[in-house]
């Protein structure tokens, strides 16, 4: 089983789905081969996709809706899909981009991968990422611990891929390859996209050189998994997790109409997170020769990512247990022939919250086979099958089909929203992973202050480094990046539950260590320098919480631990943007 999803590639951004522009020779050889779902949805943005795509559930019960805050941390709990082949004695593995966690329970290697090379965060670059990346001689987390990988990320994640397959090609395995590319910043050799210049702009051209570079390397991975024997009996899927970017990528859109100013989407309207069609109606292919799962067909039944797990069970005879509950459905009996469209109405939803607490009525999509009930700043009716640009709002002339859909939305929220105020807890003090490296990226802020929930695995003496930038980066507190001057940052600061502690900064400090005692459970940990000259605050630290052995039981039975409610919930009004 071989699963490639793209980041940020649009439905039009193939050649064929008719873009004029884009080569993609490998993956249209693909689609000539595959049976595609042309009516195939996901969520609007990276992480909620991954997480409902791996669980067979919508992302809100898997607790992601959105891509940074320690709200793209998939839920504990959750059933992966990677679990279940594991369970089943397949081989696991991914390469590319995870971005449902950094941390103990959330990594590759605690969701069921035996095997993940993966870069940090969202994209190569950002703060869990590896201090210095920029898509070529990179170093990635291997299981877990940082490697470095020669060559351009793209290639590392195929390559590495292949060397998987061809040590595992005589058992069974799951292959996830979720590249990064064609997701910006929008980094690759020239020669891909020299073709581009001058017939499109700078940006798109460069993009539409990310997709060349991905079909290169989808031709050479197809090419071996050929070579080797395995063409036949291996289900191959390509999919994507969401439409074009319309600020870095590869769509520009009108932001008062989303309709599209540059960049090809087969007539969708909107983009990535924006909304509208184009934001969530993705490529979806599958082909499997032995099980007869090929031949060049469409098959237009609504269907979405979570529909993805329960149909590789249904495709892989694997045995799960029997509470196991999923919001997709197998899509078998439209691949086998059994049923050509769905005998139900059935309806998928889509929204785009990307808050700290999901907001019931702001911007979801109703979709049916035939009708998309859009929520913008007021309700949008749209007949997908005589108007796919959505251009004509009908949403006076059919009250009674607004009315039926908004009830399908409002019994869906119900359903999947009684979870909405718990919180993921980044593990420390397990022997899983000590010590543990707290990102920026997944912590929730308040007053512009970091805080991170976590679970103290045990009583124990804790030390917590506290860092301006990553230990890689050789950068000291006052010097943050090179040519700057020093910055005359004062002291250091932490607070965990009712500890709080202080340091004044040295100028060759590369991080101020503190030693706590705490108790096992739930708690909020934040820290934060503070400038001399103006009392100014610096609020994005990198923190390493490592445990170091028995607590002293003289000062832990002073210790109290914070609720997280308390100081992340109340008093607390979130800034609710639409389209953010």
């Amino acid at each position: 089983m071989i699963l490639i999803m793209t980041d940020d590639q649009g439905y039009g951004d193939l050649g064929a789905h008719g873009n004029p522009y884009v080569k993609t020779p490998a993956i249209d050889e693909f689609y000539g081969k595959s049976v595609r779902f042309t009516d195939f949805h996901v969520d609007p943005s990276c992480s909620p996709t991954r997480s409902a795509l791996l669980t067979g559930n919508y992302s809100a019960r898997a607790g992601v809706w959105h891509t940074i805050g320690g709200r793209s941390l998939l839920k504990e709990g959750m059933v992966t899909m990677p679990e279940v082949f594991k369970d089943n004695g397949y081989e696991t593995a991914v390469f590319g981009k995870w971005h449902l966690g950094e941390n103990y329970p959330f990594r590759p290697m605690d969701r069921g991968f035996k095997e993940s090379i993966v870069h940090g965060g969202g994209g190569v670059g950002q703060n869990p990422d590896y201090w210095g990346n920029n898509y070529i001689d990179d170093t990635y987390k291997h299981n877990g611990e940082f490697e470095k990988y020669d060559g351009y990320c793209n290639t590392v994640w195929f390559d590495q891929a292949l060397n998987y397959i061809k040590k595992n090609k005589d058992k069974p395995f799951f292959c996830y390859i979720p590249t990064n590319l064609p997701h910006a910043p929008l980094i690759v050799d020239d020669k891909y996209v020299e073709p581009y210049k001058g017939k499109v702009s700078d940006r798109i051209a460069n993009y539409y050189g990310m997709v060349s570079k991905i079909d290169e390397d989808v031709a050479t991975l197809f090419k071996e998994v050929k070579e080797m024997g395995l063409e036949e009996n291996t289900i191959v899927i390509f999919m994507t997790d969401n439409g074009p970017c319309p600020w870095f990528g590869g769509v520009v859109i009108d932001f008062e109409t989303g309709f599209i100013e540059e960049g090809y989407t087969d007539g969708m309207r909107g983009g990535k997170i924006w909304g509208y069609e184009n934001g969530h109606h993705v490529p979806f292919f599958i082909r499997w020769p032995n099980g007869n799962i090929e031949g060049g067909k469409d098959i237009g039944a609504l269907s979405g990512h979570i529909d993805v797990m329960p149909t590789l069970i249904d495709l892989c005879q694997l045995d799960v247990d029997g509470d196991l509950k999923m919001d997709g459905r197998s899509l078998v009996p439209l691949l086998n022939g059994d049923e050509k469209t769905w005998k139900d109405d059935r309806s998928i939803i889509v929204h785009n919250q990307r808050v700290e607490y999901p907001v019931k009525d702001k911007e979801y999509q109703v979709l049916t086979d035939e009708w998309r009930l859009v929520k913008r700043r007021k309700d949008e009716l749209y007949n997908i099958k005589t108007d796919p640009g959505q251009k004509n709002n009908v949403v006076d002339e059919h009250p009674e089909i607004v009315a039926d859909l908004y009830e399908r939305y409002n019994v869906w929220w119900e359903d999947v929203s009684v979870d909405f105020d718990e919180y993921a807890q980044i593990h420390i003090g397990t022997p899983y992973e000590n010590p543990v490296t707290l990102y920026p990226h997944d912590a929730h802020t308040r007053d512009k202050k970091k805080i991170w929930v976590i679970n103290v695995a045990r009583d124990g003496k804790y030390e917590i480094g506290v860092a301006r930038s990553p230990k890689e980066s050789g950068r000291n507190i006052v010097k943050y990046k090179e040519g700057d001057a020093k910055t005359e940052v004062g002291s250091a600061f932490l607070n965990i539950g009712n500890i709080s502690k202080t340091s004044p900064i040295v100028n060759d400090m590369a991080s101020v260590k503190f030693e706590v005692n705490l108790k096992a459970g739930t708690t909020c940990l934040n820290a934060f320098f503070k400038l001399n000259e103006n009392d100014k605050l610096l609020t994005s630290p990198f923190l390493y919480v490592n445990y170091v052995g028995e607590a002293d039981q003289t000062k832990v039975k002073d210790y109290v631990a914070s609720e997280p409610d308390r100081l992340l919930k109340d008093n607390y009004k979130q800034n609710v943007v639409l389209f953010d």
